[in-house]
């Protein structure tokens, strides 16, 4: 199969799950003898354009007419079978689907968060999970309350975004792939064509190292941000180790808005061990040695790569009880969940999860079971071919039927 994949990349001072899986993806499928191409834009670029190069990305962001035409001339000149979408802000838009609909090529996107309903694509403000926005085609309540950055000014390039490619979205796609049945449920209830949002987990290549042990530390391995229940996190630990902790200290290994804070927290303490950003190597030894993985978030995650990264290792998780952790992680038997935004809950998850090391071992070879049967590279392969051909076959059975649906979009004749 000939497939393109089209991915604008996150920042790499900031860690992305969006990028690692777009990579792990396009290299499972050549690795089975597919021929990839990547049609991408680096958010690293902004800093190196002219002042006003940096001035004009917001303008960017609805709708970047280059894109189309370059897009659109690699299409035809290459042909692929499908075109795979994945982030598209803030230098590509939804102008790649344009271009697909010129070319005449099908479309499958990867959702990988709720930008199609929320302008943030969090469902979450002020470390509170929200839907103000979901159902509304104007997003004014972003706008308003500054969802994006803490700016409304921010906020308004990716409302208006929301606003004017919403139907170009919904009929230009063939296939949306969600990484969760908790996303889907969202996207289903705020109106997306329900016929066209399948559920396809992301898949997690089988580690170097697993848990040949008890573990040795706690670990929390993830962006430094409100909404990755970091703070709850830090309160829960204070709690334990007011009542004796619990034999092991907590590592804390990412970079965000919260690292100095997290700093702080950890400094002169023998019990929590900060130590950074860590690569692809460093994580897995990390996750190998521990006891557990714990997985707070506050907001609703779309899936989780973190917990289903231990499971392949054969370590249990402690994750909140929400969002899409509860058809990731079964409570009890791969893990345990605690009750969201609970510190208390949450200690007293890590209490148990390290106080039963026979417990503890039976768990995380549960979690790994769990991982072969329905996150393993040849589960994610089967199910990514699985939906580009019914993306191709819904293309052609709409070439015949004369359906120019895709074409259509919103209306706008740019």
């Amino acid at each position: 199969m000939h497939v393109l994949v089209v991915h604008n990349r996150y920042a790499s001072a900031q860690p992305s799950g969006e990028n690692k899986v777009v990579d792990q993806e396009v290299a499972l499928l050549r690795g089975a003898g597919h021929r990839v191409e990547v049609f991408e834009r680096r958010s690293d670029d902004i800093a190196a354009r002219s002042l006003p190069g940096k001035v004009a990305v917001p303008l960017l962001v609805p709708w970047n007419p280059a894109v189309r035409t370059e897009l659109a001339a690699l299409l035809r000149a290459e042909r692929p079978d499908v075109v795979h979408v994945h982030n598209v802000f803030p230098l590509l838009s939804p102008a790649v689907l344009a271009a697909c609909a010129d070319a005449g090529v099908p479309a499958v996107a990867t959702l990988h968060n709720y930008t199609q309903v929320c302008p943030p694509g969090t469902l979450q403000r002020d470390g509170r999970p929200c839907t103000e926005c979901v159902g509304s085609a104007a997003a004014l309540p972003a706008v308003r309350h500054g969802c994006y950055r803490n700016s409304r000014l921010a906020t308004v390039p990716l409302a208006v975004s929301l606003r004017v490619n919403r139907r170009r979205w919904w009929s230009g796609v063939e296939r949306f792939l969600c990484i969760s049945a908790a996303q889907r449920a969202v996207l289903v209830r705020a109106g997306m064509p329900a016929d066209r949002l399948a559920v396809k987990h992301n898949f997690v290549p089988d580690p170097d190292a697993r848990r040949s042990g008890d573990g040795e530390h706690l670990l929390y391995l993830g962006r430094l941000a409100e909404a990755k229940g970091v703070r709850l996190l830090m309160t829960a630990w204070d709690a334990l180790a007011a009542s004796g902790g619990v034999g092991v200290p907590l590592v804390i290994a990412g970079t965000g808005p919260l690292e100095a804070e997290v700093v702080a927290w950890a400094a002169g303490r023998d019990d929590v061990r900060y130590v950074g950003l860590y690569d692809t190597a460093e994580c897995q030894k990390a996750i190998a040695r521990s006891v557990a993985v714990v997985a707070p978030s506050t907001w609703l995650e779309a899936f989780g790569l973190v917990v289903v990264e231990a499971m392949a290792a054969g370590v249990p998780v402690v994750a909140a009880g929400h969002g899409a952790f509860v058809e990731l992680v079964e409570d009890g038997v791969t893990g345990l969940l605690h009750r969201p935004g609970d510190s208390a809950s949450l200690a007293s998850c890590i209490r148990r999860i390290a106080a039963e090391p026979d417990h503890n071992r039976e768990t995380g070879q549960a979690a790994r079971l769990r991982y072969e049967q329905g996150f393993s590279p040849a589960v994610g392969l089967e199910r990514l071919l699985e939906e580009y051909r019914t993306a191709i076959a819904g293309r052609s059975a709409q070439t015949r039927g004369g359906d120019t649906r895709a074409s259509r979009g919103d209306g706008d004749t740019r």
